[in-house]
């Protein structure tokens, strides 16, 4: 197989997942709830007046699926199938803010109608209004950096500020730690809105959310979801360290060592090719801490940036997505205490599993992104 097949099979396959996702959404996508981005609605107050004073809806209880699906109460799905009514109205300070489905009585119906569900690629009314705000934000406040950051290799520090602003790098970080409250759907639906624009930026977003975000979330301990997350909400970027010169195809034949301390672990190795290296200030990162398990010996890692012992090498000279970093990771008796071990010892490849399916959704989703973007150009160009 060429080398050219196997670089974008990868890539090929995560967008059929996408559109495999986006279809089943149509059916069962979750509701969006993002407080945080308030600002991100203020050029539309009377649709967020509308959906903020009162939404009414219909939820489909889908065994086996972790999607849920708020449908307008006009669509009704066919057969014995059990929903449950969900009324949101907002209140007090809240009052001008969009929080559509935050709440959820206990009544249950059973629908016994027939009619035409919406397009299995039809966003919900809320999805589509924040699609359209993260796509206004990256042709106001983005489009303009894109050429400089792209020549300077380097995010503009004010700019990723901005995007945490708007909750875009807490997507479904729980609102009580400070993050959005939204679903890895509403994650994907960014990432492609702000590719068409700057897929670095798209990168950084993807990265953040579907790879760090979701294994501390997943895997995290109360202690560690605590200190971390709301950090990850605010203004620390996360970058995800499993890539090594010997492990590109086959991703768990790690050289990076970990080795048992009485008081945590130390680190030994090199990193390749880790996106948001230069940014990030958490870093999760894989190594084997028993060889002979093979890739059951491979554990997770929580490294903060200035560690003792960690260092971020030289950054990659790219053809493309430039003002993305992508650097090399240097481990050099780097110290690493017990609380920051992520999950249990030998899970690491579990970890890596679920992470890297999702975070390929995301790459999907910016090549869709990418591909639209350059389309719109294109036409723009021709006109």
């Amino acid at each position: 197989m060429s080398v050219v097949v196997r670089m974008t099979m990868p890539v090929v396959v995560a967008m059929l997942v996408l559109v495999l996702v986006r279809r089943a959404h149509g059916l069962v996508g979750a509701g969006f709830r993002l407080e945080r981005r308030q600002r991100l609605f203020d050029a539309q107050p009377h649709a967020a007046q509308h959906l903020g004073e009162h939404v009414v809806g219909l939820e489909l209880q889908m065994p086996g699926l972790d999607f849920e699906r708020h449908v307008p109460v006009a669509q009704v799905v066919s057969g014995a199938q059990q929903v449950e009514r969900r009324t949101t109205r907002t209140g007090g300070d809240d009052e001008d803010r969009l929080r559509p489905c935050l709440h959820r009585d206990k009544r249950s119906i059973l629908a016994d109608k027939h009619v035409a569900a919406a397009p299995l690629t039809q966003l919900s009314e809320e999805e589509s209004m924040f699609q359209a705000s993260v796509r206004r934000f990256a042709a106001e406040r983005l489009a303009p950096h894109v050429r400089a950051m792209d020549d300077e290799q380097r995010l503009d520090e004010g700019l990723v500020e901005q995007v945490f602003e708007l909750g875009l790098l807490g997507i479904e970080i729980p609102e009580e730690l400070g993050g959005a409250g939204g679903s890895f759907f509403d994650a994907v639906v960014a990432i492609e809105a702000i590719s068409t624009v700057d897929p670095a930026v798209a990168v950084l977003v993807d990265v953040h959310n579907t790879l760090v975000i979701n294994a501390l979330r997943r895997w995290g301990s109360p202690a560690q979801q605590q200190h971390w997350l709301p950090k990850l909400a605010a203004g620390t970027v996360g970058a995800y360290a499993l890539s090594e010169a010997g492990s590109g195809s086959d991703a768990f034949a790690l050289q990076t060592r970990a080795e048992k301390l009485p008081s945590g672990f130390r680190l030994n190795g090199r990193k390749l090719w880790i996106s948001n290296a230069r940014e990030a200030g958490l870093f999760i990162v894989f190594a084997t801490l028993d060889p002979s398990a093979g890739y059951r010996g491979i554990t997770a890692f929580l490294v903060e940036k200035g560690a003792h012992g960690f260092a971020v090498g030289r950054k990659e000279d790219k053809l493309g997505i430039r003002a993305s970093s992508t650097c090399e990771l240097v481990f050099d008796g780097c110290e690493v205490a017990e609380e920051n071990l992520l999950g249990e010892p030998g899970n690491g490849y579990k970890i890596a599993i679920e992470t890297i399916n999702e975070g390929r959704i995301g790459i999907g989703a910016q090549m869709i992104g990418l591909a639209r973007g350059a389309w719109e150009f294109a036409c723009k160009y021709a006109v």
